[in-house]
């Protein structure tokens, strides 16, 4: 299960009333992939599912996972912060072990499994 705290799913909504035109049907696609200083960074967007996602809803918004992604986001809770580093959504992973300093990449206890993604 990926969740999204009030004010996440409060942007998300904000994002995808932009789009009016996909609003239905797309989702927050949550991903990892190769890269920063500790291995693996997420990769968000606003998405279409895509054959072979794996799809939470939660407070009326689709969350889409691919399943390469699923055992390293599996648990997370989406948030969006507005702070003295700026504005953007923010990610509390329960599998990660180690992150970098500026938050934007982490390490999970079985980096040898991610390394395909």
């Amino acid at each position: 299960m990926i969740s999204l705290t009030d004010n996440g799913a409060l942007k998300v909504r904000e994002f995808l009333s932009a789009q009016a035109a996909v609003a239905e049907t797309a989702g927050l696609r949550v991903g990892v992939r190769g890269g920063g200083c500790s291995g693996f960074q997420y990769a968000l967007a606003f998405d279409e599912e895509r054959d072979g996602d794996t799809v939470f809803e939660d407070k009326g918004i689709r969350l889409l996972v691919d399943n390469a992604s699923l055992p390293y986001v599996r648990g997370s809770v989406i948030d969006f912060v507005d702070g003295l580093q700026g504005a953007g959504f923010k990610v509390e992973n329960p599998n990660v072990v180690a992150a970098c300093g500026c938050g934007s990449s982490f390490r999970v206890a079985e980096e040898q499994e991610v390394s395909a993604v």
